[in-house]
């Protein structure tokens, strides 16, 4: 009861001088809705690209052209890839559930008629339907005889069929891909927007060996993506492809690696790493922000205290021992923090609903801010707080109402 009472008497003090009660909550309720708007948006965006990721495949090992350490796309116009290299993983790993390899055009022009587009062309292997999971909605997928034969036919995706034939069927209908006339045998299934942003329909899908000998000229290859039957050997699987391709590619330290191979858990392990990064920059900023609230709260608190020394004076001649005097202005300086707290959690969460309604900002909702928030507005108000509390508590009753 005698507790409850010294907190009461303390929110009375604060009521009676609302205006500095406010700028002294001003730092915290900045802090935290700052720091409420970073983890939400920081989580959001860990989740968002991580559902993009899981379209990697976690069961996936891809193989690209080209060294660096970097993730992303196969190099253009690196030729260290070769159909070699792939008949030599085929025959050191029977076992894989499916292995494709391809080639890729990033920009190629495409028509129809008077129709014309620009594409992403893909020559890849018939298993690059099921190395992808990516199959054809309308017509047939690319088989073994279109490879064996060169044959110049090719699959559409969604937008590319959009472009060129709109509302009309394409299937049985011809493109003209640079200077080679195909006939389009098929329709890929929507995949809509990449992780990195790109529309992933714009590309059109034709035979490896086609692509390799009668458009692009080449003999090298830009990828090869293989899906194991058990995630548990990811990584060993990984390792050993490397070694064999180092071993191929006559690859010894400290000479880097003419190719990369990359997991689903090296994807995962970069997503996490960046955004682990971030928050933790932000959230220290964030932090910052609550200690200039912290020092202001304690300056403003020192500054009550001179103001109301006959007040103290008098408590402690009515009987109110130094004790009851520092719970006092502890109590003020946590119910001033908490206040701000809650203040500043509600600010923050109603800029992230602004953000989420009218931004394509993600942002995900958890009680990680709340609690965060709720811990260092405690810890805040307690170091902040005892100083002008010591004080208070110290001066001398006669001393104090003279």
């Amino acid at each position: 009861m005698r507790f409850i009472r010294l907190v009461n008497q303390g929110f009375q003090a604060l009521g009676s001088s609302r205006l500095r009660t406010f700028l002294m909550m001003v730092g915290i309720i900045v802090g935290i809705a700052a720091l409420t708007v970073i983890l939400a948006i920081s989580a959001g965006t860990e989740r968002t690209v991580m559902q993009r990721v899981s379209v990697f495949g976690f069961r996936t090992i891809m193989i690209m052209a080209g060294g660096g350490r970097t993730l992303g796309p196969a190099q253009e116009n690196v030729t260290t890839l070769r159909p070699e290299d792939a008949a030599a993983i085929r025959a050191r790993f029977p076992d894989l559930e499916v292995m494709a390899a391809a080639a890729t055009r990033p920009r190629m022009p495409i028509k129809a008629g008077a129709a014309q587009s620009q594409a992403m062309v893909i020559a890849a292997e018939p298993d690059w339907h099921d190395a992808w999971e990516w199959y054809v909605e309308r017509g047939d997928p690319l088989t073994d005889e279109d490879v064996a034969s060169l044959a110049r036919v090719c699959i559409l995706g969604g937008t590319i069929c959009d472009d060129l034939f709109g509302e009309a069927d394409p299937v049985g209908a011809y493109v003209q891909l640079g200077n080679v006339r195909f006939l389009v045998k098929g329709v890929l299934a929507r995949k809509g927007t990449s992780p990195l942003g790109s529309d992933m329909d714009m590309r059109v899908l034709i035979p490896l060996s086609t692509g390799l000998r009668r458009l692009f000229n080449q003999e090298h290859l830009g990828q090869i993506r293989i899906k194991l039957k058990d995630d548990r050997a990811l990584e060993e699987v990984a390792g050993q492809i490397r070694a064999l391709l180092r071993e191929r590619h006559h690859i010894t330290p400290p000479r880097e690696d003419d190719f990369q191979v990359r997991s689903a858990a090296d994807v995962a392990k970069v997503v996490r790493g960046i955004s682990g990064l971030l928050s933790k920059l932000l959230a220290a900023l964030a932090t910052l922000s609550l200690l200039v609230g912290g020092v202001v709260l304690m300056n403003i608190l020192l500054i009550s205290v001179s103001e109301r020394v006959k007040e103290i004076g008098l408590r402690r001649a009515v009987g109110a021992s130094q004790r009851d005097i520092f719970v006092q202005f502890v109590a003020e300086s946590l119910a001033i923090t908490l206040i701000g707290m809650l203040l500043g959690s509600a600010l923050g969460w109603s800029i992230v609903a602004g953000l989420a309604a009218f931004t394509q900002i993600p942002a995900a909702v958890s009680w990680e801010p709340f609690t965060l928030g709720l811990a260092l507005a405690l810890a805040v108000g307690l170091f902040f707080g005892i100083q002008p509390a010591r004080r208070a508590a110290r001066l001398h009753p006669v001393q104090a109402l003279r």
